[in-house]
C-alpha cells in the first residue's frame, strides 16, 4: 500500500546492497535501480552513494530511512488493527526451513494452518540452516524453521522442541545389535555426512568435539546434501551416519535400516527465527501462535 518507490529505497537501504534488495524483493535489478532513482529525481538529490561496487546512504538517504521505518510501522499497524477489526487472515508468507523440518514437521503443520486460514497463501524455500538464518536476516522470507542454534542475537529465535539423533546403520552392519554406541565407535567405520553448512552437521560435529574428535578423525566416506541420500547410502552399506530419529520412522518399519542410542544422548532444538519487528502482519501472528500450539501438542 506504500509508496513503492519507498519501499524498494527501505529494502535498499536496509540491505545496502541492489543485488539482495532485488531478491527480496523479487524484481530485477534494473527495476530497483529505476525505483530508487524515481524517489531521488523527487528529493532532486542522490540518496546513496555509489562507490567500488559499494553504496552507502548519504545524509539525506539516512533521514529518508528513518522516517521510512516508522512509516512501515504505522502501516503494519493500520493493517493490524483493521484485520482485528474485520477478522481478515489472508496474504502470503514466505517460510524457509532447513532440510529436515521442511520433509518431516512442516508439511502436517501447514496443511493444519491453510485448512484454518485458506486465503493465506504460503510460499516455502528449502535450504541449509545457515542459508535459512542469512534469509531471515535479509527479509527475504517471513519466518524461518531450523534444526540448529541461532547465533545472530539481532534475531528473535523461539524453542519448538527437542529433536533427538541416533546412530543408523545396515541390518548386517557390525555395530547393528548394539544398543548404544560412542563417538569413539562410530569413528572406526566409513563415515556418511551432511555437506557443510547443514544444520545437522554442525550439531554432530560440536558433539565429536566433546569428545576430542574433529571431522578429520572420522573416516568420512561421503558428504550428502539430504537426509533421503544418507539413508540410501547407509542402506547400500556404504557406511553409517548420524540422523534425527524422526527422519527414519519408515525404514525402521521396513527393517532396512537399525537405528543405535548415541551415548550421550545427542539432541538439538528445531527453532523458529524471525526478524524482532515490534509490529509484525497479522497473518504472521497467526502463524507464530499457531506454530506454538502445534509444537506444545507434538513434542516429539
Amino acid at each position: 500500500m506504500a509508496d513503492r518507490r519507498l519501499q524498494v529505497f527501505h529494502t535498499v537501504a536496509r540491505l545496502l546492497s541492489f543485488t539482495k534488495a532485488a531478491e527480496a524483493l523479487h524484481m530485477t535489478q534494473p527495476a530497483v535501480t529505476f525505483q530508487v532513482r524515481q524517489l531521488e529525481d523527487y528529493f532532486n538529490t542522490r540518496l546513496f552513494d555509489r562507490t567500488h561496487n559499494r553504496i552507502t546512504l548519504t545524509e539525506v538517504g539516512e533521514r529518508v530511512f528513518e522516517y521510512a521505518e516508522r512509516i512501515f510501522d504505522l502501516y503494519a499497524q493500520m493493517e493490524n488493527s483493521v484485520k482485528e477489526m474485520t477478522g481478515d487472515i489472508s496474504g502470503v508468507l514466505l517460510i524457509g526451513a532447513s532440510t529436515t523440518i521442511a520433509e518431516y514437521m512442516l508439511p502436517a503443520l501447514l496443511g493444519d494452518f491453510k485448512n484454518r486460514y485458506p486465503e493465506v497463501t504460503i510460499r516455502l524455500r528449502v535450504a541449509n540452516t545457515d542459508e535459512i538464518v542469512s534469509m531471515v536476516e535479509n527479509n527475504i522470507i517471513d519466518l524461518g524453521v531450523v534444526e540448529a542454534p541461532v547465533h545472530n542475537k539481532s534475531l528473535a529465535v523461539e524453542l519448538c522442541r527437542m529433536d533427538q539423533l541416533v546412530a543408523i546403520v545396515p541390518p548386517k552392519h557390525p555395530l547393528a545389535q548394539q544398543e548404544r554406541v560412542t563417538v569413539e565407535e562410530i569413528a572406526q567405520y566409513p563415515f556418511i555426512s551432511r555437506e557443510e553448512g547443514s544444520g545437522t552437521r554442525d550439531v554432530i560435529l560440536d558433539y565429536f568435539a566433546q569428545a576430542n574428535l574433529s571431522i578429520y578423525d572420522l573416516n568420512v566416506a561421503m558428504e550428502l546434501g539430504s537426509s533421503e541420500a544418507i539413508k540410501g547410502a547407509v542402506t547400500s552399506g556404504m557406511g553409517l551416519s548420524i540422523l534425527s530419529r524422526a527422519t527414519i520412522q519408515k525404514e525402521l518399519q521396513l527393517g532396512t535400516l537399525r537405528s543405535i542410542e548415541l551415548n550421550p544422548i545427542l539432541e538439538r532444538p528445531f527453532s523458529f527465527v524471525h526478524q524482532k519487528q515490534k509490529f509484525r502482519l497479522r497473518t504472521m501472528e497467526e502463524l507464530l501462535n499457531f506454530a506454538r500450539q502445534y509444537c506444545q501438542s507434538h513434542p516429539h
